[in-house]
C-alpha cells in the first residue's frame, strides 16, 4: 500500500481552509481595529494574547483526539473513533467554563501585567469580558475538529468553520464602527457560537452510544493531553514573554508585534494543513500496523510542505513594502516591523519542515518527545533571545531573533527523531 498525493491533498486542502479561516478572520479584525489607532491595536494585542493562551493550552482536544481517533479508525473501529469526540467534548466544555470564569474575574489584572499601562489594560479587559463567552465554545470546536480529522473527514469542518467565520467577518466592521474595540469581541462570539453548534449537531448525528462522561476514556485522553499541555504551555510562556517585552519598548513596538504575530500565526496554521494530513494518515497507518506507509507519509508531506513554505516565503519577501500597510499607516509601527519581517521569512521556510514532521510525530502519538524538545527550544532559544533583547535594548528585532532560534532547535530535533524511526510504534 502506498500513500498518494491525492490522498494527502484531499485531506490537506479542506484542512487548509479551516486553519486559514480563523487567522484570516483575526487579520481582518486587526486591520479594522488598527484603523481606530495604535492604542486600540495595543489593547487588542493584549486581549488576543490572553485569549490565545487560555484556548491553545487545550490543543490536545484537537491534535490529541485526532491521534487517538485516527488509530482507532485505521484499525476498523470507527464508532470508537467517534466516541473519542464525545469524551473530548465533555473535557472541552468543563475546562472551557472554568477558564472563562477565570478570565472574566481577572481580566483587568492580567491586562495590566502584560501591558504595564492602566489605560491599555482597561481597554483589553473590556474586550476580554465579552470574549470570555467564546472560550468553552472554542474548545468544543477543537474537539469536533479532532474526531472528524481522525475519521479522515476534513470537509465538514471546513463547511462548519465558514458558516461561522463569514457572518463574524461581516459583523466586524459593523460592530467595531458602532461600539469600538468591544465590537470586535462581539463579532467573534457570534461566529464561534454558530460553528460550535454545527460541530455538536454532527456529533449527535454520528454517535450511537452513551453520552455520559466516561472517566476511563477521558483519562487516556489526558495522558496524551498532559504532554501536549506542557508543550502548549511552553509556547505560551514564550509568546507572553515576547508580548510583555514588546510592550516595554513602547506602544509602537507592541502594535508592530501584534501585526507580525498574527501574520506568523496565519502562516503556521496554513503550513499545519499538510501536517494534519500527515497526522491523520500516520495514525491510520500505524493503527493498521504498516510502518513503511507511515514513513512514506512523512517523507512525502515534508517535501510538499517545504515547497509550499518556500513559495510563501517568496510571496512575503516580494510584498515586504505592501503587506504591512494593509494593517497600519502609522510610520513608527511600520519602522518597528522592518527587521523582524525578514527574520519571519526565514522562519517560514524552516517551518515547512518543522510543521510537517510535527504532524507525523503527533500522528504516531510521540507527544512526550515533542513536549521535551519544545520546552528545550523555549528555554534554550526563545526566552534567552527575548530577555537579552530587553536587557540590551535590542527592540523588536531581538525578540524575533529569539523566535528564529526556537524554530532552529525544533528543526534539528524533529529531523533527527524522524530519521531514527523510534516514533513508529504500531500498538493502537
Amino acid at each position: 500500500m502506498t500513500v498518494t498525493a491525492r490522498q494527502i491533498f484531499g485531506l490537506a486542502l479542506p484542512a487548509l481552509g479551516v486553519l486559514a479561516a480563523t487567522p484570516l478572520y483575526l487579520l481582518l479584525d486587526t486591520a479594522v481595529v488598527g484603523r481606530l489607532g495604535a492604542f486600540e491595536l495595543a489593547a487588542l494585542a493584549v486581549g488576543t494574547t490572553v485569549q490565545s493562551t487560555v484556548t491553545t493550552q487545550l490543543t490536545f482536544l484537537s491534535y490529541g483526539t485526532t491521534a487517538r481517533a485516527s488509530r482507532l479508525y485505521g484499525s476498523g473501529r470507527r464508532a470508537d473513533a467517534v466516541a473519542e469526540g464525545v469524551q473530548a467534548s465533555w473535557v472541552g466544555l468543563g475546562v472551557g467554563l472554568l477558564l472563562a470564569a477565570v478570565v472574566w474575574l481577572f481580566a483587568g489584572q492580567i491586562g495590566l501585567a502584560l501591558s504595564g499601562d492602566p489605560a491599555t489594560a482597561a481597554a483589553a479587559a473590556q474586550w476580554l469580558h465579552i470574549e470570555a463567552f467564546a472560550i468553552p465554545l472554542t474548545l468544543l470546536i477543537m474537539a469536533g475538529n479532532g474526531w472528524l480529522r481522525g475519521v479522515q473527514d476534513t470537509r465538514r469542518p471546513l463547511y462548519y468553520t465558514l458558516a461561522g467565520v463569514i457572518p463574524g467577518a461581516i459583523l466586524i466592521p459593523v460592530l467595531v464602527g458602532q461600539f469600538g474595540l468591544p465590537g470586535s469581541a462581539m463579532a467573534n462570539v457570534v461566529g464561534i457560537s454558530i460553528t460550535s453548534t454545527l460541530f455538536l449537531l454532527a456529533l449527535r448525528r454520528e454517535h450511537t452510544g452513551s453520552w455520559r462522561p466516561r472517566w476511563d476514556i477521558m483519562r487516556r485522553q489526558l495522558v496524551m493531553g498532559r504532554d501536549l499541555i506542557v508543550r502548549s504551555l511552553s509556547f505560551q510562556v514564550a509568546f507572553i514573554s515576547a508580548a510583555a517585552v514588546a510592550a516595554r519598548f513602547g506602544t509602537s513596538s507592541l502594535a508592530a508585534h501584534q501585526i507580525l504575530l498574527q501574520l506568523w500565526n496565519f502562516i503556521t496554521l496554513v503550513l499545519d494543513s499538510l501536517a494534519i494530513a500527515a497526522q491523520t494518515l500516520t495514525g491510520a497507518a500505524l493503527g493498521r500496523g504498516t510502518v513503511g506507509v507511515a514513513k512514506q507519509v512523512g517523507q512525502r508531506v515534508t517535501l510538499y510542505s517545504l515547497i509550499f513554505a518556500a513559495a510563501l516565503g517568496a510571496g512575503f519577501a516580494l510584498g515586504a513594502g505592501l503587506i504591512p500597510r494593509i494593517f497600519t499607516d502609522d510610520g513608527d509601527v511600520l519602522a518597528s516591523m522592518g527587521g523582524p519581517w525578514w527574520l519571519m521569512i526565514v522562519m517560514i521556510i524552516l517551518g515547512g519542515v518543522v510543521f510537517a514532521l510535527d504532524g507525523v510525530l503527533l500522528g504516531a502519538g510521540d507527544a512526550a518527545f515533542l513536549r521535551t524538545i519544545t520546552v528545550l527550544a523555549v528555554v534554550g532559544g526563545f526566552l534567552p533571545g527575548v530577555w537579552l533583547s530587553f536587557a540590551l535594548d535590542g527592540g523588536l528585532t531581538g525578540i524575533w531573533v529569539g523566535l528564529l532560534a526556537f524554530i532552529l532547535i525544533r528543526l534539528l530535533a524533529v529531523v533527527w527523531r524522524f530519521r531514527s524511526m523510534a516514533w513508529a510504534v504500531v500498538e493502537p
